[in-house]
């Protein structure tokens, strides 16, 4: 990957991406604004005539200088132009502001989960905590606090979570139980989605959720709403307490974009622990998005941006890993990579594990 490679960037532009960098938390505002009050949705509804300030302001009922100041900073951001009868008209990318899932799904992951505590950045990085987890209230990871998280946090936190997982679990399953394991363990499942995938896929396999108690709760009510308490079962576990042991007996251990969560040497723990879980012939399938493995160099950014959530609001010590630093948890772990499977999804890589 030759993304980070050079810098060739005439000083002028260099000079002008600076600026952009300079006012992104007002362009990020603007931009969430112009969607959610519904001026792009009108704006596009009038296709190439475009319409006035004056218009926009009418139809929404809002004041002639609210609509002014947001569509004015609408024509820097490149949401919306002037068209030749000097309307306002959407242009390409305030179309896909508007209406791209994932780019509505990232915006709505920064405004309610992320915002207000990336001001906390530097302390974060320099207490190695995640300071801006107070904005919510007082725990040591979000992880402890994804059940009571305010509604529109806790929407946008699992539809950002679940939107990647969900593209990659047609691809996935297939890879996952062509050696039919029987006995599978969800390492982190979370609301139990992935776990109901997996059940569904192979009538055999018996699952178990490995996870908090509070987020068990959780999956478990749903496991029960789809009628798959007889297949998928639980084990609550503190899985940052090194001295919790896996239940013994897995065939495979499934590990979806679980370890990201956790520092490297939180990531040796856990995979130690899940490798003494291991049937003779088991092995362990970790997914995870690593930015050096993407062929597009958006995909990179987006993801070397996540890390900061990870800094800031999950748990101060954990990120979006170069696939190197995962190989070398893998391998002080005891483990070695038997297969190594890239583009699975949107941006993953899934690493099946086996004892050394």
């Amino acid at each position: 990957m030759d993304f980070f490679r050079k810098d060739n960037k005439r000083a002028i532009d260099a000079k002008i991406e600076a600026q952009k960098i300079a006012w992104a938390p007002f362009v990020f505002q603007a931009a969430r604004v112009l969607r959610d009050l519904g001026i792009l949705e009108l704006l596009e509804n009038s296709r190439d005539e475009g319409m006035t300030i004056e218009e926009v302001a009418g139809k929404l009922n809002l004041s002639i200088y609210g609509a002014r100041v947001l569509m004015e900073a609408g024509l820097g951001m490149e949401l919306i132009y002037l068209n030749k009868d000097d309307k306002y008209a959407l242009t390409k990318t305030g179309f896909f502001i508007l209406n791209d899932e994932m780019t509505k799904i990232n915006m709505d992951f920064v405004h309610d989960v992320c915002y207000q505590g990336m001001y906390f950045l530097e302390e974060s990085i320099r207490n190695g905590k995640p300071e801006g987890l107070k904005v919510f209230g007082n725990w040591k990871t979000i992880y402890e606090a994804l059940s009571v998280l305010p509604d529109k946090a806790q929407t946008s936190w699992f539809n950002f979570d679940h939107y990647y997982s969900d593209i990659a679990f047609p691809q996935l399953l297939p890879l996952i139980f062509k050696d039919n394991p029987r006995q599978v363990f969800d390492v982190g499942g979370n609301t139990g989605k992935f776990s109901m995938q997996c059940a569904r896929f192979n009538e055999n396999a018996k699952i178990t959720i490995l996870d908090l108690p509070g987020q068990l709760g959780l999956a478990e009510k749903n496991i029960k709403a789809n009628g798959l308490e007889n297949r998928v079962f639980f084990h609550p576990i503190n899985l940052l307490d090194h001295n919790a042991a896996f239940p013994k007996g897995a065939d495979a251990v499934l590990m979806s974009q679980f370890l990201d969560c956790f520092s490297e040497e939180e990531i040796v723990s856990i995979l130690s622990r899940a490798k003494e879980s291991l049937n003779e012939n088991g092995a362990i399938y970790i997914l995870e998005t690593y930015w050096d493995r993407q062929n597009f160099e958006i995909s990179a950014f987006s993801l070397q941006q996540t890390s900061l959530y990870f800094t800031v609001m999950a748990n101060g010590n954990s990120q979006m890993y170069h696939s190197k630093n995962m190989i070398q948890c893998v391998q002080k772990a005891g483990l070695y990579i038997d297969e190594d499977t890239d583009n699975i999804g949107i941006t993953h890589t899934l690493f099946k594990c086996k004892r050394k």
